[in-house]
Formats: C-alpha cells, structure tokens, sequence
C-alpha cells in the first residue's frame, strides 16, 4: 500500500499541520518506507509460532522485571486542565475532526 502526496495532504489537513513541500515529500518517503516494513512483515509465515514475551526468551530463560500496579504520581487532573480550551467532567473536550 503506497501512499500518495494527495494522501499525505489529506494526514496533514486532518493532523491540522501544514507541511511545505519539501516536508511533505521527506514524509511520503518516511511513511512509505514504514508501510514497506509492515508489509515485508506481514509475508512471513508466522502459524504455529507462539508469540514471545520478550525476544530474548528464544535464547535462554527471561525473568521479567515486574512491579506493582500502583499509582506513584499523585492526581493533578485539574492542574493540567486548567491551560485547556474546554474541559467536561474531567474530559478534555475537542473537536471533531473526522469528516
């Protein structure tokens, strides 16, 4: 799946950004380039194959470093909502930008 420049006007005007030509062209690359990746990865047959919880574990044994879900930062909801343009019941409140 290629993207095209009509494509990356639309991701910008959608994203709100305006990119200049030679952005948007670096972008068209970037993305392309990424796609490519996710295809080359899709090819690979991968049935019967148990997914890793980390890559390593096809080596040797891997012990997880795992902590407590636990809140370490206290509640400052308020404090970063009040800079916002407008706020519902501790939501932020946006525009709709989906046509």
């Amino acid at each position: 799946m290629a993207l095209t420049p009509q494509d990356i006007g639309r991701i910008a005007n959608l994203a709100r950004l305006e990119l200049s030509p030679g952005e948007s062209e670096r972008m068209l690359t970037q993305l392309n380039g990424f796609f490519g990746i996710v295809e080359k990865m899709q090819a690979v047959d991968t049935h019967g194959i148990a997914p890793l919880s980390h890559p390593v574990a096809v080596v040797r044994d891997v012990q997880l470093r795992l902590r407590e879900d636990v809140a370490s930062e206290p509640d400052q909801r308020e404090a970063n909502q009040r800079s916002a343009p407008a706020v519902e019941r501790g939501l932020f409140l946006v525009p709709k930008v989906i046509e």
